[in-house]
């Protein structure tokens, strides 16, 4: 399976891009930093000045410490969402387990699911579409909530209801597909892409 590692041959930077594209609204503080990635404090310091340089992170000084957050407006921040998103957590194992989810098309997080926002309660946080073993996809999604502590609202379509909703233009479904997305599985223009209606 892919990784940042194929991109990237810093193992400590991979660490860092994860760790903060996993909770990308959190503030985080050097020590703090070093005890989470289990990473020697000089290559962190030496890898976080680097990040800030290119841009990807900002930092604040607070007392007498100096904490390190993502700056949303780096151009390559949405590349690097959608990438750390495939490739750690749900969508890791979504990705892994495929075979084991029948046969799905598509799976697309939300935006705000993928950036860990707060949302409204009937907010769809994962779109999943195809012949889903409910199952396993059910299990997958329990897990995560464990890991987040909160419920994850998921939707399941087959691909004909899918297809039936996006053509009538469902108000139910343009909610979902009108936010910003994460593909996981599938491809975004096939996703959203208008079949021509028979006369």
């Amino acid at each position: 399976m892919a990784s940042l590692l194929d991109f990237i041959t810093s193992k400590v930077r991979v660490k860092l891009i994860e760790y903060f594209f996993q909770n990308p609204t959190e503030m985080w503080y050097v020590r703090q930093i070093t005890r989470d990635i289990d990473e020697e404090i000089n290559a962190v310091r030496r890898e976080l000045d680097k990040l800030q340089t290119d841009g990807m992170l900002k930092s604040e000084e607070r007392g007498n410490r100096k904490y390190y957050f993502l700056n949303p407006a780096y151009d390559f921040y949405s590349d690097l969402l959608k990438l750390v998103s495939k490739t750690t957590g749900l969508g890791k194992q979504m990705k892994k387990n495929r075979s084991k989810l029948g046969k799905v098309e598509y799976i697309v997080f939300a935006g705000k699911f993928a950036k860990k926002m707060s949302h409204s309660n009937d907010e769809v946080d994962v779109l999943a579409i195809g012949d889903v073993v409910l199952p396993e996809l059910a299990e997958l999604i329990r897990a995560e909530e464990q890991v987040r502590g909160r419920e994850i609202n998921y939707t399941v379509m087959s691909l004909e209801e899918f297809e039936f909703r996006k053509a009538r233009r469902d108000p139910f479904l343009l909610s979902i597909l009108e936010l910003p997305r994460v593909m996981i599985i599938g491809e975004e223009e096939k996703l959203l892409e208008r079949k021509p209606t028979l006369a």
